[in-house]
Parts: C-alpha cells; sequence; structure tokens
C-alpha cells in the first residue's frame, strides 16, 4: 500500500458484510471511507467517515476513492428485480471501479458469491476454476457474474473477486440467520439432507476481505500465491463441510417446526479453500460456533432491528 496507514473505501458499510469489514479494517488500524444511502447509518469506528450517496454516481466515486489505496464493494440488491440488480451491480459497479482505477488505487476487492459456480448433482469438488453456471441460471447467478465479469474488463487495476457461499452472522438483514428463517417459519422446509451446504461467518469472510484490501496478502505472479497485480483473480472463501442437515435440522428445532427431507439428486461436492489459505487465511468460527449463534438468534425474543421491514 502506498502509505502507512491504508486509507480503505467501503460501499455498503451499513450492511451484514460491509458493517463487518469497516470493523475489521478499524482492527487494523485503515482510516475508512464508508459509502452508505442513509445517514447516520454506517457503524461508529475510530478512524471511519462517512459519505452518503451513490457509488455509481460518477462525482461521488471520483471523490471517494481519491488517495485511497483500497476500495471493497460489498453491495448487491439480492431479491430485487432483475433489471435493478443488474444496473446495480453490472453497470454501477464498475463506474467505481473506472474511478478508482483512475485515482491510482492498489486494489479493488468486489464481494462476488460462490453461487456463481455450477454445483449441479454430480459435478464434485470446486475450485476457484470451475464451472460458471450459464446465462439464464436465474437473476441472481446472472446478475453476479455480469458484474465479476464487467470488472475484469476495467483494466489496469488489480481485482480480487471474493466468493464465499452462505453468509452466517447475527444482523436483521442476515439472509441466512434472520430472512431464510422466517422462510422455514413459515413453510419452506423442503431440502435433502445429504445435499453439501457451503458457508462462512461474516468474521472470517471480513478478515480475509481487510486483509486483501490492506496489503496484508502480497501480489505475486501465480494466483494460489496473492492477487495477480493488474489483474482480476477470484478466490473462494468457506468454512468447513457442511450439509443441509446441519443447517435446515438447526432452523427448523430452533423454530420447532418439523423438516421436509426430500430425496432428489444433489450436489455433494465441497467448496475448495486451498487458495484463500495459501494466502494466509484461515476460518476461527468453526460450524458448531456458527450454528449455536444461529440457533440463540431464533430462540430469544428478536431485537427492534429485527423487526424492522
Amino acid at each position: 500500500m502506498g502509505t502507512s496507514t491504508p486509507v480503505v473505501v467501503v460501499t455498503g458499510a451499513n450492511g451484514l458484510v460491509g458493517a463487518a469489514v469497516c470493523r475489521a479494517l478499524a482492527e487494523r488500524s485503515a482510516r475508512v471511507r464508508a459509502v452508505v444511502r442513509r445517514s447516520g447509518s454506517a457503524p461508529a469506528l475510530d478512524g471511519l467517515t462517512e459519505h452518503v450517496g451513490d457509488f455509481a454516481d460518477e462525482g461521488l466515486a471520483r471523490a471517494v476513492t481519491e488517495g485511497a489505496d483500497a476500495v471493497v464493494t460489498t453491495v448487491h440488491p439480492m431479491g430485487s428485480p432483475r433489471d435493478v440488480q443488474h444496473r446495480v451491480g453490472a453497470e454501477g459497479t464498475p463506474v467505481l471501479a473506472r474511478a478508482a482505477r483512475d485515482a491510482g488505487v492498489a486494489r479493488l476487492v468486489h464481494v462476488s458469491t460462490a453461487g456463481v459456480y455450477d454445483r449441479s448433482a454430480g459435478v464434485g469438488d470446486i475450485a476457484e476454476d470451475g464451472a460458471l453456471l450459464p446465462e439464464g441460471s436465474g437473476d441472481y447467478p446472472d446478475t453476479k457474474n455480469a458484474t465479476d465479469a464487467a470488472l475484469a474488463q476495467v483494466g489496469g487495476l488489480t481485482t480480487v473477486l471474493v466468493r464465499p457461499p452462505a453468509i452466517l452472522g447475527p444482523g436483521g438483514t442476515s439472509v441466512w440467520n434472520t430472512l431464510r428463517p422466517r422462510d422455514i417459519r413459515d413453510g419452506d422446509r423442503r431440502a435433502n439432507p445429504a445435499k453439501s451446504w457451503p458457508w462462512v461467518h461474516v468474521h472470517d469472510l471480513a478478515a480475509l476481505i481487510a486483509d486483501v484490501a490492506t496489503g496484508a496478502v502480497a501480489t505475486a505472479d501465480d494466483p494460489e500465491r496473492g492477487p495477480v497485480a493488474g489483474s482480476t483473480t477470484p478466490v473462494i472463501v468457506a468454512g468447513e463441510p457442511a450439509t443441509w442437515r446441519d443447517y435446515l435440522g438447526t432452523v427448523t428445532d430452533a423454530l420447532g417446526v418439523a423438516p421436509e427431507w426430500t430425496d432428489e439428486p444433489v450436489w455433494t461436492g465441497r467448496l475448495r479453500t486451498d487458495r484463500a489459505r495459501e494466502w494466509g487465511w484461515a476460518p476461527r468460527v468453526d460450524l458448531a460456533q456458527a450454528l449455536d449463534e444461529l440457533r440463540q438468534g431464533l430462540t430469544r425474543p428478536p431485537t427492534a432491528e429485527e423487526e424492522a421491514p
């Protein structure tokens, strides 16, 4: 990095992942420029300044990237209409990437998803070079793949595509700790218990992102050893192997409802994390801890934040 105290821009700083990344960066003594849409919604942390607006606005993008060392993009409106996902992801994120490149930013770290990979029955274990889902696989994978491809077209920038699976961690916007359990409570309880359920805890995900953004992970000629300078490097980040029996079983037990187990052919492989581990990353939250945190969140009264629409 160009300075002893790195300056890192984080979009979606009020979200589950964005807020965790801000905290991880603060722990590493970085200065954080937190981009949010709502004033007062960024985490209150030492060294953090809040910037309110749309990161796809060229003026704001230029302003927040000027003099920055890295940019972390965490925003994708999952569940929104396809055109919104495409506009925010595939069209908006490259605006910020181009501004970062023009400002001489050293690195762009983009939160992609392991959901871009083909995880059909029989596929086997998946590494970063695994087959991507074809166009027409769904609004979310289609628009995430399109965003990754658009970022790869922004030359002159060292870009890292961080690809997590299901992200565990408490919060009102947490898909797997809060939103999906609501669907399960309301009747969406069908799954093959043997189906792989790859996951990562948000704290471990944020740790890798912060290490890459602050330069603790050095660039390398070989992507297995570090991000390739001036290129786009994907990296899978996942915790220990788990199945839908682990996740759905925990949620239904906590909610006092019965799962509906099926036996259709499913993917039973693993996400390989060799690359992330070679970069020096290792998860600190194990499956038992993550599921216990999930269970506790479902068996206590919801907080005001979790009840908010």
